[in-house]
Parts: structure tokens; C-alpha cells; sequence
């Protein structure tokens, strides 16, 4: 094992410090920008090389004591050794160069990042569950860093507390179940008044084991619901009623959504998101608006409190059609849904052919750019475009300024996952 020392010179885009050695960039673990470490060698790469700190020689003054006791061999999180407010500056370094180096464009103006409470946040997230014959017992968490094992964890500081401090009190329920060598995860979902586990199960379950997974739902207020097989197999076990729902008081809506459907994860940043992408998109009481890559209509409902019409498109039929429901069920009557696929060429349906004088992107990590050949019309003034992957926001911002004639009038970073590398930013267009 070769050890060395070296200065920290950047923050990769997966949260791991940039030192060079010997003129080669070499990625290393457990570093931050500005630090000089010792550390040795993980892994050698043609065009780069892999290492793990072993001692901080002079650290930045950024770097903050981890509040979890799992960090490091958890693979959930990898910034919590840098303060918050440092781990979104960067955030919004990574977002401005990936404009600049993919988009060639530069917003006129950069907007403050938007940050809420960096812990307890996640109200959705996948828990891995293996039964280990050398331990004896069962583990239960997020993959560790190497993505090989399941984390040997006990609590988690970033999922709600009504799940994450619950951890090991999950662990101990299967351990005693019969199923318990034939359950590999475990879906969270968080509503604004029930926690729900969805537990995913190889082999039919015995009566014992369901017996004993009420006795655990009723103990500590938690829905539970099984997964036999597919999506479609996932049902309530208790309470037989169980439903999710989370609310946006300031636009007097409420959702209610299935355990695996798609919502944002941060709810505290979801409120603080929809109020910023709809301030800046400015809707008038008279604008038409086109909200693309909807889901359960997280924007469109909001909107439609505030435009004259609204129409959502969205790729899954099941949250299109849980969409609408959610629509009806709050007397919005001027928001209609449409299922397509936006990654296919979309020009002849008929929302695409109608006119809208706002439009509102919220595509998944590969972007929009299918969409971008035919959209938007001339009659779009404005675009805000909500993102999660910086490259692809920076090649459909290049798009949208240098073939569709928009300026980029301003974008910034917005913390949706704090103590993770990922990068979620917002951006607004204004037709020249």
C-alpha cells in the first residue's frame, strides 16, 4: 500500500478531493479543497487514480464533525465532513462551469441558492435488507460506500425521524420474522400524517410474519405494505386504509400518492421550490401554461391557482391519472393532464400544437433535449426549468439560447438532497 501526501486543489463532482501526483489527477476519499492530507492509493486507472485519506495534515476550515456515526462506511451520504453552507457554494460552482463548459451560456444573473434543514429531510428513500449467516442478524440501510455490502447502521440522520430513528428497531422485527432471508428492501414513503414501509417479499409470507409486521406497524404509527412481485402487487397490510398525503397550504391543495410513486424526497425544499419556480415564472391570471415532465402535478396544481389554464404531460399513466384525480378531488378545474412520452417526438398531439404563453420543464436526469427539437412555440414568453443533472441542464440551456432564441436570465443551485453529491438547480428563460 503506497502511502502519500498531498494538497487537496478541487472537490470532484461525487464529493471525493482533486489532488494531482506526478502530474496525474488522482480522486481522493474523505479530502476537501484546500486541505493537505496523507492518504494511500485505492485504485490505479489509466487516466486517473483512486485514494483514501488517512490522515488530515492541515484541514479547511469548511470541515465539520460528521453527525452521523455511520459516515464513511454508509454509502447514503458523502459530504457531512463539510459544513452545509459550503456544500451548496460548491453545488453551485459545479451547476455555473457546466453551463459555461456544456452550454457556452452564462445566466445574467446567478440566484441565491435554496437551502431548508439539512437533516431529517428525506420522506423517500430505498433500504437495502440482508440477513448475514456470519453475523447472525440482519442489516438494514443504505449500501456502503463500495456499493458491495449493506451498511451495518443504526439510525440515519437524513430520512425523517419517524423512519430513521427506527432503523435497528426494523432490523430486530426481521430477524425474528421466518421471511427474513427473503426480504432484500424496503421502500419508504413519508405523507404529512403516516410514515409507511413497503416491504418487498421473495416468498409468500407466513401468518406469523404478518402478525408480527401489524404488531410492528401499530407499536410505532407506521403503515405497512407488502410487495409480492411487480409495482402493481404493492397493497396495504395495516392499516387496511393507509394513505399518503402531503399538502401545500399557501396554494390550498393536497396530494395523495401511492408509496412508490414518484415525489420529491426533500418536502421542506419541495414548498420552498414550488414558491420560488413559480415567482419566477410570474403566471398572470390570463397565461396559458404548459408543464412538462408533471407527475402527480407537484407544479401544475399551484399553477392553476394562478394562471388561467394549465396542462400537464407526463410519461407514467398512473400518475397522470392520479394527477387528475388529485385535480377533481381539490376543485381545480382548469388544469387538464395528458399522458405521452416526452423522449419521443410529441409535435402532432394536441397539446403540443396548442399555444402557451409559459411552459415549466421538470425532466428526469437525461433532460429534455427530444423534447427541445419541437418545443418550445413562438408564443412561450417564458421557461423556468427545474432540474437534476447539471450537464443535461447546461446542453438544454445551450439549446433553448442559441437555437430558440432565449436569454438565460438567471439559475441557481437548490439543496433537494443536503450531505450527497447531486446537484439540483433551477433556471429561467425569457424569449429575446
Amino acid at each position: 500500500m503506497t502511502v502519500f501526501e498531498t494538497d487537496i486543489t478541487d472537490l470532484s463532482h461525487d464529493g471525493r478531493g482533486v489532488a494531482h501526483v506526478s502530474g496525474k489527477a488522482v480522486f481522493v476519499t474523505g479530502a476537501l479543497a484546500g486541505e493537505r492530507v496523507r492518504a494511500h492509493f485505492s485504485g490505479k486507472h489509466r487516466h486517473y487514480d483512486e485514494a483514501v485519506v488517512e490522515e488530515v495534515l492541515q484541514a479547511s476550515p469548511d470541515r465539520v464533525v460528521p453527525c452521523c456515526a455511520h459516515f464513511g462506511v454508509c454509502g447514503g451520504c458523502v459530504l457531512q465532513h463539510l459544513k452545509p453552507e459550503a456544500q451548496i457554494a460548491a453545488k453551485q460552482r459545479v451547476l455555473l462551469e457546466n453551463l459555461e463548459r456544456i452550454g457556452k451560456v452564462a445566466p445574467k444573473r446567478i440566484l441565491p441558492p435554496l437551502v431548508d434543514s439539512p437533516w431529517g429531510y428525506r420522506r423517500k428513500a430505498r433500504l437495502s435488507v440482508k440477513f448475514v449467516d456470519k453475523k447472525g442478524r440482519v442489516l438494514v440501510g443504505f449500501r456502503e460506500s463500495n456499493g458491495r455490502y449493506v451498511a451495518d447502521i443504526a439510525r440515519c440522520e437524513v430520512l425523517m425521524p419517524a423512519v430513521g430513528e427506527r432503523i435497528a428497531d426494523i432490523a430486530a422485527l426481521i430477524e425474528t420474522l421466518d421471511a427474513k432471508r427473503d426480504i432484500p428492501q424496503i421502500e419508504v414513503a413519508i405523507g404529512d400524517d403516516l410514515a409507511v414501509l413497503v416491504f418487498r417479499h421473495l416468498q409468500p409470507l407466513s401468518e406469523r410474519d404478518r402478525a408480527a409486521l401489524v404488531e410492528f406497524g401499530t407499536k410505532w404509527n407506521l403503515g405497512i405494505f407488502l410487495q409480492p412481485g411487480g409495482i402493481d402487487s404493492v397493497a396495504p397490510l395495516w392499516p387496511a386504509d393507509a394513505q399518503l398525503l402531503f399538502r401545500l397550504p399557501k396554494y390550498d391543495v393536497g396530494f395523495e400518492f401511492k408509496p412508490l410513486d414518484f415525489v420529491q424526497v426533500n418536502a421542506g425544499m419541495n414548498r420552498a421550490m414550488i414558491d420560488h419556480a413559480l415567482g419566477l415564472l410570474d403566471p398572470q391570471p390570463t397565461d396559458r401554461v404548459l408543464d412538462l415532465f408533471c407527475g402527480l402535478g407537484n407544479f401544475t396544481l399551484p399553477l392553476a391557482r394562478r394562471a388561467a389554464q394549465v396542462t400537464g404531460v407526463e410519461g407514467e399513466a398512473g400518475l397522470v391519472r392520479r394527477a387528475g384525480e388529485n385535480a377533481q378531488r381539490n376543485g381545480v378545474t382548469n388544469a387538464q393532464f395528458f399522458a405521452a412520452d416526452l423522449a419521443a417526438d410529441q409535435r402532432d398531439a394536441p397539446w403540443a400544437k396548442a399555444d402557451h404563453d409559459l411552459l415549466l420543464l421538470d425532466p428526469p436526469r437525461s433532460g429534455a433535449e427530444a423534447l427541445l427539437e419541437y418545443m418550445p412555440k413562438k408564443s412561450a414568453r417564458r421557461i423556468v426549468y427545474v432540474s437534476c443533472h447539471p450537464g443535461s441542464l447546461a446542453r438544454d440551456a445551450g439549446t433553448l439560447v442559441n437555437r430558440h432564441g432565449f436569454t438565460l436570465t438567471s439559475a441557481g443551485a437548490m439543496d433537494m438532497f443536503p450531505h450527497t453529491a447531486h446537484v439540483e438547480s433551477i433556471a429561467l428563460f425569457d424569449r429575446k
